[in-house]
C-alpha cells in the first residue's frame, strides 16, 4: 500500500520531521516508522469507535484527526493488545512485531522527552518480542564464483559490465544495497583504493577495495563515462538504462536474474544475502578479526557482527572426526580380527 505523509496526524508528521532533520534518519527509515504508526493508530481508532479491524474499511481508515486527546489515552494494555492483534490477525512474526514496537516506543519517547506533550510513556517498560536466532544464509565460495560467471557469460546483456561490478562489490565488500545505489563518482578514491558510502543513520564510512573490485570498476568505467545521464551533472556511479541513478528495485531484479542464471534461485537469496556472503567468506576464509569485520560492515554493535562467527558444517564435521576417540570401535574390531586369524 502506498504511503503519503499527508495521511498522518499532525503529531506523527512532526515526529517524522524530527527523525529526518534532527536525528538524520534516512527517508526509508522514517517511512517505515510512519507505516507502522499508521497501522497502530488505525487499530486504536477502530478499537475506540467499534469499527472493523480488517478489510478495506480498516485499510483506508482516516487517522488525520487523531490528536493528543486520543494519544494521551493510550495505555500499556492497548499496546500489548495491538501486538496480540498483529500476531494473531496479521500473522506478524517476532521480527515484524519488534519493528512495530520500536516505532511505537520512538513515537512515545518523542512525545514525552522531546516535546513534553505527554507526562507518561506507556511503552517505556514493554520488552521487545524475542526473535528466533537464525544462522545467516550465504553463498559458498563455489556458488559465489558461479554467480560471477553467470554475469560474465551473459553476452546478450548491454549492462553486463555494470552488473558484474555491482555483484563484485556486494560479494567483496559486504556493503548494503542502499549504500551501493548511493555511490557517486566523487566518492571513489582516484587510485581506486577505497570509496565512501553513506550507511545507516546517515553515517559515512570508508570501504576499501580489493583487486577484484578495482578491475570490475575499471572495466565498467568507459561504459559509464560514455553513457549519457538523463539529468545534467548526474554523478551516480551506477546508472539505469534510462540514465538515472540506478534504483534499489533494479539492483534487486538484476541480482535475482543472475542468481537464476547460476541455478541458485531455489535458495531464495537476495542482495542482503550477498552481504552475508561477503562477511562469512571474510571471516571463515580470510580469518578476519570480528572487530575488524564490525567496522567493515558498519555495524553499531559487536553482537550484530557475531552472527558471522558461526562455524561451517564442514568445520564441525572435521572437528568431530579429529576426536582421538573417533576410531576406538574400529580399533577393537581390528584387534579381534587379528586374533581370529592367528
Amino acid at each position: 500500500m502506498a504511503f503519503e505523509i499527508s495521511e498522518m496526524p499532525p503529531l506523527v508528521r512532526d515526529f517524522a520531521s524530527y527523525k529526518r532533520t534532527i536525528q538524520q534518519c534516512s527517508p526509508k527509515t522514517v517511512e517505515e516508522y510512519c507505516i507502522d504508526l499508521r497501522l497502530f493508530l488505525r487499530y486504536i481508532k477502530a478499537d475506540r469507535e467499534g469499527l472493523p479491524k480488517s478489510g478495506e474499511e480498516f485499510d483506508t481508515l482516516d487517522i488525520r484527526d487523531v490528536g493528543i486527546e486520543v494519544i494521551s489515552g493510550i495505555t500499556t494494555a492497548d499496546i500489548y493488545e495491538f501486538l496480540l492483534y498483529v500476531d494473531g490477525e496479521r500473522h506478524n512474526g517476532a521480527s515484524a512485531r519488534a519493528r512495530k514496537l520500536s516505532a511505537i516506543k520512538a513515537f512515545f519517547k518523542y512525545l514525552t522527552t522531546k516535546t513534553d506533550k505527554l507526562k507518561v510513556n506507556p511503552a517505556v517498560n514493554i520488552e521487545s518480542p524475542k526473535k528466533k536466532k537464525t544462522m545467516p544464509k550465504y553463498l559458498t565460495l563455489e556458488e559465489s564464483i558461479d554467480l560471477l560467471e553467470a554475469v560474465k557469460n551473459d553476452e546478450t546483456s548491454k549492462t553486463r559490465l555494470r552488473d558484474y561490478a555491482i555483484i563484485t562489490l556486494f560479494l567483496n565488500t559486504g556493503m548494503r544495497l542502499s549504500e551501493l545505489v548511493g555511490i557517486s563518482l566523487t566518492d571513489i578514491d582516484p587510485e581506486l583504493r577505497s570509496l565512501r558510502v553513506l550507511g545507516k543513520g546517515n553515517k559515512e564510512r570508508i570501504i576499501y577495495l580489493n583487486d577484484a573490485c578495482r578491475r570490475a570498476i575499471l572495466d565498467y568505467m568507459p561504459e559509464r563515462q560514455a553513457q549519457p545521464a538523463k539529468r545534467k551533472g548526474e554523478s551516480a556511479l551506477f546508472l539505469s538504462s534510462q540514465g538515472n541513478r540506478i534504483s534499489i528495485k533494479t539492483v534487486q531484479w538484476l541480482v535475482g536474474k543472475y542468481l537464476g542464471a547460476a541455478g541458485l534461485e531455489y535458495k531464495h537469496f537476495s542482495t542482503h544475502k550477498l552481504r552475508h556472503t561477503a562477511a562469512t567468506l571474510m571471516y571463515q576464509s580470510g580469518h578476519v578479526d570480528v572487530r575488524v569485520l564490525k567496522e567493515i560492515l558498519g555495524h553499531e554493535q559487536l553482537n550484530t557482527t557475531q552472527i558471522y562467527t558461526h562455524v561451517s558444517d564442514e568445520g564441525m564435521e572435521e572437528a568431530v572426526a579429529a576426536n582421538p576417540l573417533a576410531n576406538i570401535g574400529a580399533e577393537k574390531k581390528k584387534r579381534a580380527a587379528r586374533k581370529d586369524t592367528e
